[in-house]
């Protein structure tokens, strides 16, 4: 399974102002996608695919601005926004009494406060001895270093994820389960009571249900 190591960058920290600005940058090229692919949903009342607006953005300057790999995931969030309109779309015809309103096509982030999520695969991720190797992440073009606490062969992702007057960054790493033996004969049942905080029930011998 996949856990999350989580790292607060604070707008005091030296490391924020580029952090924020690369977050400023997934924003642009998101708006910039965004408008492609609502340009050719008022031109044709389809969609993009996601091979054909990485094909169409490549040479944009906002595209361009980030690595290719995060400015890929940034086109998938859009592709991601579409799928979930067409979804809610066909929802809504089929039984529209449970819907509020009519679905929305995807809005733009802020132009000037908005700031976007960053998704960096392990392949834009420095490695060697200096970084990676010693357990210290620094995410490519970001010009940060985070220090994690898990092993370097664990380590799937990392997101930076901006929010009001900080950001973080997520360290998505694998995980193997603890397997624990459990004897089957030793069961409970919770029941949350009115009159009781709970009734708790155990299946042993000699015992009897329990009232909290």
């Amino acid at each position: 399974m996949q856990l999350v190591e989580k790292h607060i960058i604070a707008q005091t920290d030296p490391r924020f102002a580029c952090v924020d600005a690369a977050c400023f940058a997934s924003k642009n090229l998101y708006n910039a996608a965004l408008y492609e692919v609502r340009q050719t949903f008022f031109a044709t009342s389809t969609s993009l695919s996601y091979p054909a607006l990485d094909k169409r953005m490549q040479e944009h300057e906002a595209y361009r601005a980030l690595p290719a790999k995060v400015a890929q995931h940034v086109l998938k969030q859009v592709c991601t926004a579409w799928s979930s309109f067409w979804a809610g779309r066909l929802a809504y015809r089929e039984t529209p009494a449970k819907f509020v309103g009519r679905p929305q096509l995807p809005k733009y982030l802020p132009k000037a406060k908005g700031r976007n999520l960053l998704v960096y695969t392990m392949q834009a991720v420095s490695r060697g001895k200096r970084t990676l190797d010693r357990g210290i992440i620094q995410p490519s073009q970001l010009g940060i270093q985070v220090k994690t606490k898990q092993n370097p062969q664990t380590l799937a992702q990392v997101r930076v994820v901006p929010k009001n007057g900080y950001v973080v960054v997520e360290v998505i790493y694998e995980h193997e389960p603890t397997v624990t033996a459990v004897d089957p004969d030793l069961l409970a049942g919770l029941d949350p009571g009115m009159d009781n905080l709970a009734t708790l029930t155990r299946k042993q011998t000699g015992l009897c249900p329990s009232h909290c």
